[in-house]
């Protein structure tokens, strides 16, 4: 989707963390089509037109949840944009038979004029409570002086909104602020300030998880600040931001949920540029959280491109220093700067899609091909024998073709993993970024 780079817009924890930390990274090996075998994890997989591009030079970015707790209920959200990081409008489609038919789209505003300049909106994502059976979805929302994206990097502020009737409608709107009486809108979570810098739901791919006493996690980026109080990028790439979760749990009116924020996962700047961007968690076997995080070596393409992993043994308030993250034999591997996400199926197992590149990234490329691996729920690492191709660039397909933002879940009735993804950009040409682009549904069966 981004033409350039994008703004957006789980032993023993410390015998993990320490061998982590001690152990040389294996040379990154190249993705060959011999790294890529299933060993029978997968069966076959499908792709189908989800929803095409309404006209050229517009892309569209879905994503589908269900609402309640038990059924097929489903919404689909989906997103045209015409420009990098901007929503031009969003859509809301509902189905009752689990995306057999849909009724026709709902216009979601996603930008207005206000006396500051540009109101802009970006959905980021739905969960339902497994206690509670409300529908939860969150969206970034900034006023941007000028209307250039990069001023969301001072600017952007979380919003949740809470329906009791499976998203039809939603008794509660309200932007995420901290619980204490020194937080409001200006000041909405410790270290962070409206104007001066933000806080931001990264990407959809960042999905937002409830625990098993009912916290609910929401993976979340904060642009750090200097001595002066302001956004600073010492990195010195495109953009910079530190990883955290925000963690919710209703208040004693059960009506709204009150709010905590995370330490802070911070990236060394000199191993990557852009610092600790687009995290997505899950739970491993003993209880620990694996928050998995987007690199880069953005404007330093010497740096290898790694994809980044913390833990935590605190239910999500404390994390250790990121590391590398690896295969489960110890290899590592190459994977640019993209987001990715971690998806729990009702089996037990955790997968994971994103990008793994045949040779060292340079910054956001190549975002091709799209995989999905299997996590091991005791070491959090990555099992190569499970690594499996969703898509690839085809021999039609542009240079600049980008596979990322997945949003995966799993199909209540069979079973099968469902990726809702867009081949961004497969029409362009090296002189000029082509923003057409379809919405397509990959269906992934488990062996």
């Amino acid at each position: 989707m981004h033409p350039s780079p994008p703004l957006y817009p789980r032993r023993s924890f410390l015998k993990m963390s320490l061998m982590a930390a001690a152990a040389p990274l294996v040379a990154a090996r190249a993705f060959s089509r011999s790294a890529v075998r299933s060993a029978a994890r997968f069966g076959p997989i499908t792709r189908e037109l989800f929803l095409a591009s309404p006209r050229p030079g517009v892309s569209v970015w879905a994503q589908t949840f269900y609402t309640r707790r038990t059924g097929v209920d489903l919404i689909s959200i989906h997103e045209l944009t015409s420009r990098s990081d901007t929503a031009d409008v969003d859509y809301f489609r509902y189905s009752s038979d689990n995306g057999r038919t849909w009724t026709p789209g709902e216009e979601m505003p996603t930008l207005g004029q206000r006396p500051q300049g540009k109101l802009r909106r970006a959905m980021r994502g739905a969960v339902v409570d497994p206690f509670t059976g409300r529908f939860l979805r969150f969206r970034n929302e900034g006023i941007l002086p000028t209307d250039d994206p990069l001023e969301g990097m001072r600017q952007w502020v979380v919003y949740s909104s809470a329906s009791e009737d499976g998203g039809q409608t939603w008794y509660l709107d309200e932007e995420i602020i901290c619980r204490g009486s020194e937080f409001d809108a200006a000041h909405p979570l410790p270290g962070v300030r409206t104007g001066h810098n933000c806080v931001m739901v990264g990407d959809p791919a960042c999905k937002q998880v409830f625990l098993p006493d009912g916290t609910l996690l929401v993976p979340v980026i904060i642009t750090p600040t200097g001595p002066d109080g302001n956004y600073v990028n010492p990195g010195g790439g495109y953009t910079y931001t530190e990883a955290a979760v925000l963690r919710g749990r209703w208040a004693a009116d059960r009506r709204h949920l009150e709010w905590e924020l995370s330490q802070r996962v911070q990236c060394d700047p000199n191993r990557s540029t852009r610092g600790a961007d687009e995290p997505t968690v899950a739970v491993l076997a003993d209880g620990r959280l694996l928050m998995l995080i987007r690199g880069s070596n953005d404007r330093k393409p010497a740096l290898p491109g790694w994809r980044w992993v913390s833990h935590s043994s605190d239910q999500g308030r404390t994390w250790a220093p990121p590391v590398p993250w690896t295969y489960d034999n110890g290899e590592s591997f190459f994977s640019p700067a993209a987001c990715s996400q971690l998806m729990a199926h009702s089996t037990g197992r955790l997968f994971w899609l994103g990008n793994i590149s045949a040779v060292n990234p340079t910054g956001n490329s190549p975002r091709y091909p799209m995989i999905i691996g299997e996590v091991d729920l005791r070491s959090g690492l990555l099992i190569k024998d499970s690594v499996t191709k969703i898509d690839d660039r085809g021999p039609t397909d542009s240079a600049r073709l980008q596979l990322t933002s997945p949003s995966a879940r799993e199909d209540r009735e069979t079973g099968d993993i469902l990726v809702n993804l867009t081949r961004f950009g497969a029409r362009s040409t090296e002189a000029a970024y082509d923003f057409t682009s379809n919405a397509y549904l990959y269906r992934i069966p488990l062996a």
